[in-house]
């Protein structure tokens, strides 16, 4: 499911992937990506968030997509879209809903949430100033369980 994702994330065509592992190591089946462990991954999603942020930020990126490898079926003209968003917060939304791929300029980053199990939706509800929602297709169905799973096949 993480290959499909990133397959799709491959082919939108940015500078470099970053991909923050955590619980599990999927780092033999990543293919050609940027690797960040996260040993803290149990901290919540705020932690992973930072972690592959700083990461960026160290190689010098001024701008971060930021996505879900348990979202396959995002297709790669989403993640081109919320890409090239000219407001510092951009996220897509697939029939009205909100979710991610989520495009974060660097002026935004230390606005983002330290700690917890939230993302950008936090920083998103609180400065809506700063987003713009971009209409994509395809789906954004988040696998997270065993029945989520079955639901998909």
């Amino acid at each position: 499911m993480v290959a499909w994702a990133l397959e799709h994330v491959s082919a939108a065509g940015f500078d470099e992937v970053i991909v923050v592992l955590g619980a599990v190591d999927l780092s033999k089946v990543l293919g050609t990506v940027v690797i960040v462990n996260n040993p803290e991954w149990a901290s919540g999603q705020a932690h992973s968030l930072h972690v592959g942020i700083a990461a960026a930020e160290q190689r010098g990126h001024e701008v971060v997509v930021v996505g879900l490898g348990d979202q396959p079926f995002v297709p790669p003209s989403a993640w081109s879209a919320v890409a090239n968003a000219s407001s510092p917060i951009a996220v897509a939304s697939f029939a009205g809903q909100r979710t991610p791929p989520v495009r974060l300029a660097r002026g935004v980053w230390p606005l983002l949430p330290t700690g917890g199990d939230v993302g950008a939706r936090e920083l998103m509800l609180a400065r809506p100033d700063l987003v713009i929602e971009i209409a994509c297709d395809g789906d954004p169905l988040d696998i997270d369980t065993v029945e989520d799973l079955a639901r998909w096949s």
